[in-house]
């Protein structure tokens, strides 16, 4: 039976939406207090070139790129895990909070924004900009590895260590959490987007073939490895001919791609060493022990979890949802800001 909700539920509804943001590469999620995650959509955003409009944001834009005639452009605003095009990210956040939002609201929110750990004092204050001009009353910045660990259940807070592998599409963060704080992290600018663009290079040199981003992300993740896994298999792939400019269709095969990934998927491998190395004793005992755990896209990669584990001789295991780790921890600190206070860090103006 219909109930009218009482006037303190309305009011909430209506005074606020405060929500928590994983603005990443590849794409942004949005939670909003009470709602859970509303919105996940690819961080794209297609302009009118003329006008500087948008005309298309997230999925419709996404379907957009390598496609659009002269006088539109598609264009993915973050890069490396950060803003690349401060307009059009502000363009991008602004319609992403609207539809996350999706009705109108007395006060604007206050909003938590995932950030990469190695972020730099300008790109904070970029981050913090965009937010704010696309309707946020007060901003508030977290580090994305304890956000995937928040997410994950770690226990950030406690003096026993707690080590994730977040690897996106423009980032992979590595750190050993303790205390509420990242006691050693190594943040690379290697992740899915390289991976990607790996691939397309690969296909150049060796079949004169050139692929769109999309069709390489494709590959990557029906027969893409890191590892050899499971038995060989193949997959046409349709670019266009250097040599003749015209469209043409090969075949390639997952260890094909596995050796196309190699000096990325490496990079990471190097990058987790190091992290390991910089890891105190006594935290370095607490991995043994509970192991570390993969977060992001990225870490959906065939084989990588496996490759870790024979690289490092650690437990490593992959989270559940991993793309949704990093915004459900932001959730979490949203919903429980006084437990998390120490976690969360106020991005104030100069």
């Amino acid at each position: 039976m219909f109930k009218f909700p009482n006037f303190r539920d309305l009011l909430a509804g209506i005074v606020s939406h405060d929500m928590s943001v994983d603005l990443g590469t590849s794409s942004t999620l949005v939670f909003v207090e009470g709602k859970g995650i509303v919105l996940n959509q690819p961080s794209v955003v297609a302009i009118e070139k003329k006008t500087g409009v948008a005309i298309a944001v997230g999925d419709e834009a996404k379907k957009m790129l390598g496609r659009t005639p002269d006088e539109i452009q598609a264009v993915r605003p973050m890069k490396d895990g950060v803003i690349a095009d401060f307009e059009i990210c502000e363009e991008m956040l602004r319609n992403f909070i609207k539809m996350a939002m999706k009705q109108r609201s007395l006060v604007k929110p206050r909003v938590i924004v995932c950030v990469p750990s190695g972020i730099t004092e300008v790109e904070k204050r970029a981050v913090r900009d965009s937010a704010e001009h696309a309707g946020a009353r007060e901003v508030f910045l977290l580090a994305e590895p304890i956000a995937a660990a928040i997410g994950v259940g770690l226990p950030v807070e406690s003096a026993v260590g707690s080590m994730v592998i977040d690897i996106g599409g423009g980032t992979t963060e590595i750190a050993v959490i303790a205390l509420s704080g990242i006691v050693s992290n190594t943040s690379i600018r290697t992740a899915g987007d390289e991976m990607d663009e790996a691939i397309v290079e690969y296909l150049r040199k060796t079949y004169n073939v050139l692929i769109g981003e999309q069709t390489a992300e494709e590959i990557k993740i029906r027969i893409g490895s890191a590892f050899p896994v499971e038995e060989n298999r193949e997959m046409e792939v349709k670019g266009k001919d250097l040599v003749s400019g015209i469209p043409r269709a090969v075949k390639v095969r997952s260890d094909q791609i596995r050796e196309a990934l190699r000096e990325p998927v490496n990079l990471i491998v190097q990058a987790v060493k190091r992290a390991l190395e910089q890891t105190p004793p006594e935290l370095a005992a607490d991995i043994v022990d509970n192991g570390i755990v993969m977060t992001g896209g990225g870490s959906l990669l065939k084989g990588l979890d496996a490759l870790l584990r024979e690289e490092t001789n650690l437990p490593i295991s992959v989270a559940e949802n991993p793309r949704e780790c990093i915004v459900m921890g932001a959730g979490r600190v949203l919903e429980n800001a006084s437990h998390y206070e120490k976690v969360i860090m106020p991005s104030r103006k100069e």
